[in-house]
């Protein structure tokens, strides 16, 4: 019998992310990083980033109430115990555990992990003493963990158990939430109440909606009709806390390695784990895209800033009524604001906050002393902006799908969109700011619109791209739409079903005549 986890461990797997991340943080050093340094950025928005940031591997947090199997999946995943593991009944993991790769088992403490310049784990010195404590890591050797890193959490509890922590359990967990690639959120078929302290964890899910999965877990004692009525029952508790008008995946199982006990869903529940496992395997590939995005977003934010210290500077009088002038420019800002974009064409979008930004003009001695304008540090932006970074982007491999490895002969087919082609697909697809390799609906609807397609076609390519039927398009599948749209405008009909040459190769195995 086939384990569903092997495709988890295969080498053809093996991507070219570790190149690409290197080149960012090579970007970033010798471009965005001396901007920063001569413009303050540091004391206005965040300190600079780290090796670590740039290097670390693609973060799953789990989070569930005690005793639901968080701890039992992790050793499903691993396909082996881990150092620290504590399994029972009851509340066992009273602690944030970091599970991470390492060829010697061992267990390193909290303090000193959180001190560790190649670990990205360094913000968590905020959280003081208190948490440190309860925070662990854990290295062992498995091949998952060369992908990726797990994040275990204490199970949340209910009641007045939960004011017991030494620490600030929903800020640790926000925390990790913004800076975890994806969010497991796991419930027991059997005890599917939400607690208060679980309630407020999935609030501060919010604006990262696109990284949370559902795992249903011990479902194998369940029925048919019984875990029916559990799926509706979890939806309906989620949909009272989880305010997204998108259904989020729910992956249903039992992720450990005893028997099932009811061994009639054997097929559908490791179809499940299959899925899961895929999903957990773009993790590197979504990392990337996600990094690239965020120093994107960075990179803007500099250039930004360093548009708004040169402009006060500018406005600042040589000698006399500098102080005056200096809390007119804070009192004004957001016309400096309006001034700037006039001028320098750059979005609203792309300013800080407005009453942040106030505020910490106000802890500055003199705007005189801000540096002035350099056209060779502007040039270095826009390049960063306009070449660099877009064109890692154009680096990033579509997702191999687990099918991929199989002898299936259709694989063969070569896909009809051309390489060139695509690349001009991908270019109006990053431009679209993807959220975890992914537009929206709402996203993709203006750029299809603008083709001039009926909309009754149009609707008819969306159901025929959108493989996973979740409202949503990846690259491939936004490349697909675009590429019908091209073959309509040209008179050519567009087919009811795909042939095997229109489906993308990351897609073959959502076909039934493929999977035959």
């Amino acid at each position: 019998m086939n384990d569903p986890r092997n495709i988890m461990y295969s080498t053809e797997f093996s991507e070219n992310y570790p190149e690409i991340l290197k080149q960012l943080k090579t970007i970033y050093a010798q471009k965005i990083l001396e901007v920063e340094k001569r413009y303050k950025f540091d004391e206005f928005h965040s300190p600079s980033l780290r090796n670590a940031d740039f290097e670390a591997k693609p973060m799953v947090l789990l989070l569930g109430q005690y005793s639901v199997g968080k701890t039992s999946f992790i050793e499903f995943l691993l396909k082996r115990q881990f150092p620290g593991q504590r399994v029972g009944p009851e509340p066992t993991t009273d602690r944030f555990m970091a599970v991470m790769y390492d060829k010697e088992d061992k267990s390193i403490p909290g303090n000193a992990l959180s001190v560790d310049i190649e670990k990205p784990f360094h913000g968590l010195n905020a959280f003081g003493n208190g948490f440190l404590t309860r925070f662990e890591g854990s290295l062992c050797e498995s091949d998952i963990l060369e992908r990726i890193t797990l994040i275990d959490t204490p199970g949340i509890l209910s009641g007045s158990k939960q004011q017991e922590r030494s620490y600030d359990f929903c800020k640790v967990t926000e925390w990790f939430v913004q800076r975890s690639d994806i969010i497991l959120l796991l419930f027991d078929a059997h005890k599917l109440d939400i607690s208060d302290e679980f309630k407020s964890a999935i609030e501060l899910l919010k604006g990262n909606e696109d990284k949370v999965r559902i795992v249903l877990n011990k479902a194998d004692a369940c029925g048919t009709q019984q875990l029916m009525r559990v799926y509706g029952a979890l939806m309906w508790s989620l949909g009272k806390v989880v305010k997204t008008p998108e259904v989020m995946r729910v992956y249903i199982g039992s992720f450990w390695d005893q028997p099932y006990q009811n061994e009639d869903f054997r097929k559908f529940f490791e179809a499940e784990q299959r899925d899961l496992l895929f999903d957990l395997l773009q993790l590197p590939r979504n990392s990337a895209v996600r990094k690239i995005n965020e120093l994107v977003k960075r990179a803007r934010l500099v250039r930004t800033h360093m548009y708004i210290l040169s402009h006060l500077k500018a406005k600042m009088p040589m000698l006399i009524g500098k102080e005056s002038t200096q809390k007119e420019l804070i009192k004004n800002l957001l016309n400096e604001y309006k001034e700037i974009e006039r001028i320098k064409k750059i979005p609203l979008g792309d300013f800080p906050d407005v009453a942040m930004m106030q505020q910490r003009l106000s802890s500055q001695m003199d705007f005189s002393s801000f540096p002035a304008e350099s056209e060779r540090l502007v040039s270095v932006m826009e390049r960063a902006l306009g070449i660099d970074l877009p064109g890692l982007m154009k680096l990033i491999q579509p997702p191999k799908s687990p099918e991929s490895m199989s002898t299936n002969p259709f694989e063969a087919v070569p896909w009809e969109i051309k390489a060139q082609d695509k690349a001009t697909f991908d270019e109006i697809f990053y431009s679209l700011n993807p959220k975890n390799g992914k537009i929206s609906g709402n996203v993709a609807r203006d750029t299809l619109i603008n083709t001039g397609i009926d909309l009754a076609l149009l609707r008819k390519i969306w159901e025929l791209a959108d493989f996973e039927k979740d409202g949503q398009l990846d690259a491939d599948e936004f490349a697909l739409a675009l590429y019908l749209t091209e073959l309509a405008k040209r008179g050519a009909i567009v087919p009811d079903t795909l042939t095997v040459s229109l489906i993308p190769p990351s897609k073959r195995r959502y076909s039934p005549a493929l999977k035959k």
